[in-house]
């Protein structure tokens, strides 16, 4: 007769086995995951297409309209009236309260957040320019307007950020103005006043109706 704990022998086998197994499958999948981790060295970083965000914004839920124009190296203008020149896109044309408003299930939502944003798809050398327009005011007292600049890729880099007033139906400023080299190297950031209004218009600097 064998001992008792001998005799268990071939249950402890299996045991051990089950216990190895479980073990080794654990660290299969440790592995794998451990692969799948992200190097901290990449934080920061954005995959995108854009090279360049602009964002406006002004109060939420002020009826006013605000524009931005951008003008690229090229000469090339995005603005209301032409939303996209292949390198630069108006993402979104906020009108202020106006078309804000939607139907959903029978419920009408308000989007109360004021903000167009310009993305440019890829840089030229040279320099860019970032205008507003008060296309349509409603108070006499000025707007304030903020305006953010920022370069995303391979990092993403702050260019401006500032405030600025609008004082009323077709009050034009510049917000910044920038440079790009050949390396993609930002310089030259700048405040000094261009209009591009009568250029984007091909006529004197008066506003035309965006229904039209």
């Amino acid at each position: 007769m064998k001992h008792r704990i001998l005799g268990n022998g071939e249950g402890q086998d299996a045991f051990t086995d089950l216990l190895f197994n479980s073990l080794l499958g654990f660290a299969f999948m440790f592995a794998i995951a451990f692969m799948l981790i992200s190097d901290p060295s990449e934080g920061g970083k954005i995959d995108s297409k854009a090279e360049i965000l602009i964002s406006v914004r002004w109060p939420d839920q002020h009826p006013d309209d605000v524009d931005a124009i951008v003008e690229s190296p090229q000469g090339e203008l995005v603005w209301y009236h032409n939303r996209d020149t292949g390198l630069m896109h108006l993402d979104r044309d906020d009108r202020g309260i106006f078309a804000d408003k939607m139907n959903v299930d029978g419920a009408m939502i308000s989007n109360p957040i004021n903000q167009e944003t310009v993305t440019i798809r890829a840089l030229q050398s040279g320099e860019y320019v970032v205008n507003l327009l008060h296309y349509q005011a409603n108070y006499d007292e000025p707007l304030t307007v903020n305006v953010k600049v920022e370069k995303l890729n391979p990092e993403v880099e702050l260019i401006y950020y500032g405030s600025h007033e609008l004082e009323g139906v077709g009050d034009e400023k510049t917000a910044v103005r920038f440079s790009v080299d050949a390396k993609k190297n930002i310089s030259n950031v700048n405040q000094i006043q261009k209009r591009l209004l009568t250029k984007a218009l091909g006529r004197s600097p008066l506003i035309e109706n965006k229904s039209d």
